[in-house]
């Protein structure tokens, strides 16, 4: 009998632990693929959608950091004010996205900046502002600080704090009805998470129409394996660090998106990732509301990823 997880499973710590509507089996079908079809099309994806292999962290981190920019200036060019939905995770595109900006000399008091989620409390209370470890304090780092004269104007930059989030859905929808486009920018979680929408919360919803509904989200209980994806990638291993809520956007929102601009980069040196499952299950599993990234394919637009996520994802020891 081979001994892995799925043959481990039943009566171990784990049985139960994951999102009931999980097709376990399926998951790992997505997984057991040659790295070079991972492009290959789907019957589900969307015409425009295209996933983008980068050679390496420099490229992914230009590469989007340009498409940002670009829709930004095509977006001024035009004389149309154009709204982007943010994530802090990855960050390493806002650099490059600020150089061709200030390169060009593209001024960005068009540009509507939403932060898709925040840590918080249970009743959604966040971090103050200038907190280090707040996504808000991040955003003003990395981007809307080094802009200087160019940057987006204060007025335009929203973050997803308890009093704000719940007007995100009239905000965006006034913006769009008036002509801007929505560019919603993301990462993918070790949970399949889009912001930090969880795939357990689709246990909740009678049927998918009513999960694409849901705007948002104060104060929502994180996975266990979300908390650890954190601990490793923003908190330098420390878990006790990690809030176990956070206020989020949902796919009444990021699945509006005129464009979407994704990406993966989820690798940790000497050949150990955290993010191949996650993007070959986004690409492969096709749209399910127990995988809420699995989505985002439907929609136009790019996701590039890290070339060594696509694998071959097989037992290695390091």
């Amino acid at each position: 009998m081979p001994i892995h997880f799925m043959s481990t499973l039943k009566g171990s710590l784990l049985e139960g632990f994951f999102p009931e509507g999980w097709d376990l089996t399926k998951i790992d079908r997505c997984c057991d693929q040659a790295p070079g079809d991972i492009t290959e099309r789907q019957p589900w994806w969307h015409k425009g959608f295209e996933p983008v292999s980068c050679a390496s962290l420099t490229d992914f981190d230009t590469m989007m950091g340009h498409e940002i920019a670009w829709e930004i200036k095509a977006a001024r060019d035009a004389g149309k004010e154009i709204v982007f939905i943010l994530p802090v995770g990855p960050m390493g595109m806002y650099k490059w996205a600020l150089y061709f900006l200030t390169q060009w000399g593209v001024s960005c008091d068009h540009v509507h900046g939403f932060n898709m989620d925040e840590w918080s409390d249970a009743e959604g209370n966040t971090l103050p502002a200038d907190d280090p470890g707040a996504f808000q304090h991040a955003m003003e780092e990395a981007l809307y600080g080094p802009l200087g004269e160019l940057t987006v104007p204060e007025a335009h930059r929203h973050f997803a704090t308890k009093a704000h989030l719940p007007t995100y859905p009239e905000k965006i929808g006034a913006l769009m009805d008036r002509g801007a486009k929505l560019v919603v920018v993301f990462g993918i979680g070790r949970m399949f998470h889009i912001a930090f929408w969880e795939p357990h919360f689709a246990a909740e919803f009678d049927s998918v129409a009513d999960w694409k509904a849901q705007t948002h989200r104060l104060g929502a209980k994180l996975h266990p394996l979300t908390i650890e994806q954190n601990a490793i990638t923003s908190f330098k291993s420390r878990t006790t660090l990690v809030p176990c809520r956070a206020n989020t956007i949902g796919p009444g929102l990021f699945l509006k998106a005129d464009t979407i601009i994704g990406g993966c980069d989820g690798t940790l040196g000497r050949g150990m990732m955290w993010q191949g499952m996650s993007l070959w299950v986004t690409l492969r599993y096709g749209p399910d509301m127990w995988v809420p990234s699995s989505f985002m394919p439907t929609l136009p637009g790019k996701l590039f990823f890290l070339e060594e996520l696509a694998g071959p994802l097989v037992a290695e020891c390091n």
